[in-house]
């Protein structure tokens, strides 16, 4: 009688704080990767788990309500750590869905495991990246609306003022969130503002732990507008938060420029702003297309033919 291998699960474990010099020690050698790689994101969103594997960072994550294995970070032989989350996913008995895929991760699947995969496009989750340049500077015809729209800021607010997020105004920036949050639940109680909510007061709360940059927008002391982000690459921020008092007319091109311009002169190595994905959502699309992004970052889904599910 044969006897059948036991199937080997990965030991994962929730990603905390104490985590992050390791994780970016990995994503420091990484190029392309998507906002979702972002330490940040990983320790502010959903139930994130990580392991290191042969050399790499495995990712095990929760998805629309499916467990999916974002694609291992790393730079050491990728068959084997694939292996090894393939193998995880059958002793969890879940399809072996691979996500985060770029351009040149779907082709290494492809050529370590030729007609195993199944490869889906998942356009919602494109993210959008803009020249810092461009965003600071409004330059060019094809920004005239938006020169426009600021500047009828900047008429009615002649004397704002910008501010580093800091421990001094972290309580000025919930109150306005307690506001702005409570009226978006109020006009679509079933949105997920809740969990949006949930990791913007973490993200508050752990800013200096996390390295992240951020910005608000006063007129006398009423905050109109706040920004935060953490750097992503060498030459790429990541815009993780974005939100204006929607009663204030060109507030959110004004945060969206003065952050631009405050990232530029701090750190004049910083080329791109990735102001992430639009989920599908036409007019969020709409209103990133607006500004014109430099590139997109293209994204996969991977998931094994054997296992006979879609996405």
């Amino acid at each position: 009688m044969t006897e059948t291998k036991a199937l080997t699960k990965i030991d994962f474990t929730h990603i905390t704080l104490a985590d992050k010099a390791l994780y970016e020690g990995y994503l420091a050698n990484e190029q392309n990767r998507g906002c979702e790689f972002s330490f940040a994101n990983l320790y502010l969103w959903g139930r994130q788990r990580f392991a290191v594997v042969g050399g790499h960072i495995a990712l095990f994550s929760q998805f629309d309500r499916r467990s999916v294995y974002p694609y291992p970070i790393g730079n050491k032989d990728k068959k084997a750590v694939l292996d090894a989350i393939i193998e995880d996913a059958r002793a969890r008995d879940i399809p072996c869905r691979i996500t985060g895929l770029s351009d040149e991760a779907r082709k290494t699947v492809e050529q370590l495991y030729p007609n195993k995969f199944r490869f889906h496009c998942d356009e919602g989750s494109f993210d959008y990246v803009y020249s810092i340049d461009d965003l600071a500077d409004l330059g060019g015809r094809k920004y005239h609306a938006k020169r426009n729209h600021l500047n009828r800021f900047y008429e009615t607010h002649p004397n704002f003022t910008v501010q580093p997020i800091c421990d001094d105004n972290v309580p000025l920036v919930k109150r306005m969130l307690e506001g702005w949050y409570s009226t978006r639940m109020a006009e679509n109680p079933n949105s997920d503002f809740h969990m949006e909510h949930a990791a913007l007061d973490k993200a508050l709360r752990d800013h200096k732990e996390l390295s992240l940059e951020g910005l608000v927008l006063f007129d006398g002391d009423e905050v109109l507008a706040f920004t935060l982000a953490s750097r992503l690459s060498t030459d790429t921020f990541d815009v993780h938060f974005e939100k204006a008092r929607s009663d204030v007319q060109g507030a959110y091109p004004a945060i969206n420029r003065e952050f631009a311009k405050y990232i530029r002169d701090k750190y004049p190595e910083v080329k791109f702003l990735d102001r992430e994905e639009d989920m599908g959502l036409e007019g969020l699309r709409k209103a990133k297309q607006s500004y014109y992004p430099h590139h997109m970052v293209k994204k996969y889904w991977a998931c094994l033919l054997e296992d006979g599910y879609d996405y």
